[in-house]
């Protein structure tokens, strides 16, 4: 049997997501749990649905994250991380003000949460943090006692998130026409953010100019590209480019988009390119229809040669590096000395999101930060 490892104080893991719809029935109410508060006609939300419906109203999401669940539990298990693992969703089933009374109910005090965004930014950090508050806020109004809840740190850089992505370059790369290979560009996809978001990401002193969000997948994209060049032999050129943009077309967000930088690169003469979906931690929705259905689209109608590289998923990889953040911030909630582990030039990022980081338009309660009204 292996060593217990020591996750005092904590009693339980949250992997907390955006959740999915699981059938045609879904897709409108999810969508209008998405965009509640925006006043958006139900009408103009079954438009926005197609996407959804292509796929049989199903998001993979869901699936998703339970393959997750299992693949951190079993690695617990392996490692003597005696550790019970929770999930709660922020728009859909398993909600998560649900999952949070259960946990009450089930006697946590103390709690870590996973949330399946890497980097930071409002949308992929405090709006989870502000669905925290509001979770914990409701379980307060019912008489409950709501559990002490911290966030892992952002895992953008750890090995375990990492590795998985390299891999998944290589194999594209190696999938490719042998003709085409070594000249092959790599565009790193993230989701776009408006530029005022990116540019305010991370903390106070890392805004400016794409802020936190940028810097963060600009370095973990040079840390891939350096690691396929040693794997292959090729120094492939490559840009980070944006997918998935849903504001209004007068508000500019991060460019350029992922459709219109295959039409630059073809054009250019680059003779193939590989998608590395860098800011997505599972294949959900916005990969398989943003890139498998209409990127991968448009680089048929140019005869420009295209691969979609693996994202990290339930990689045992990724459960492991989850093990080891928590086990690192375990160590750091004792005073211990824990030592991070990460790749790339940033270093490892905040345990407690300071005030004023990734700030929201209309500042809302949130947890699991150094200004959380649950201490």
């Amino acid at each position: 049997m292996p060593d217990v490892l020591d996750v005092s104080p904590y009693d339980a893991l949250l992997l907390l997501s955006f959740g999915g719809p699981e059938g045609p029935d879904d897709v409108v109410p999810f969508l209008e749990n998405v965009t509640r508060g925006r006043g958006i006609p139900k009408e103009r939300l079954k438009e926005v649905g197609q996407h959804y419906f292509l796929f049989g109203g199903v998001s993979p999401i869901n699936d998703q994250n339970r393959a997750l669940l299992d693949a951190l539990r079993k690695d617990f298990a392996e490692h003597g991380l005696d550790l019970p693992v929770y999930w709660g969703n922020r728009n859909w089933a398993p909600y998560l003000t649900d999952t949070l009374r259960e946990m009450v109910r089930d006697g946590r005090r103390r709690v870590l949460v996973l949330a399946t965004s890497a980097y930071a930014s409002y949308s992929g950090c405090r709006q989870y943090r502000e669905n925290l508050a509001d979770a914990l806020a409701a379980l307060e109004s019912e008489g409950l006692e709501p559990p002490r809840v911290d966030k892992l740190r952002h895992y953008f850089n750890h090995p375990g998130f990492v590795e998985p992505m390299v891999d998944g370059v290589v194999q594209s790369l190696a999938e490719l026409p042998d003709e085409v290979r070594d000249g092959a560009h790599i565009a790193f996809s993230t989701h776009s953010i408006p530029t005022s978001a990116a540019d305010t990401s991370g903390p106070v002193e890392a805004h400016g100019d794409g802020g936190a969000y940028v810097r963060q997948h600009l370095d973990v994209a040079q840390v891939i590209a350096d690691a396929v060049r040693d794997r292959t032999g090729v120094d492939h050129p490559w840009q980070l480019v944006y997918q998935s943009r849903s504001g209004a077309p007068h508000i500019p967000w991060l460019e350029p988009d992922i459709c219109d930088h295959l039409e630059e690169r073809h054009a250019a003469g680059a003779p193939a390119v590989v998608m590395a979906p860098i800011g997505f931690v599972s294949d959900h929705m916005e990969v398989l229809y943003d890139l498998d259905t209409e990127a991968t689209a448009k680089a048929g109608e140019l005869g420009l040669p295209v691969r979609r590289s693996a994202t990290v998923g339930a990689d045992p990889r990724f459960a492991a590096a989850v093990r080891d953040l928590v086990v690192e911030r375990a160590a750091g909630e004792r005073g211990e000395e824990a030592a991070p582990c990460v790749l790339g030039a940033l270093g490892a990022s905040h345990d407690l999101c300071p005030v004023g980081c990734c700030p929201a338009r209309a500042p809302r309660p949130a947890a699991a930060g150094a200004d959380s009204p649950y201490a």
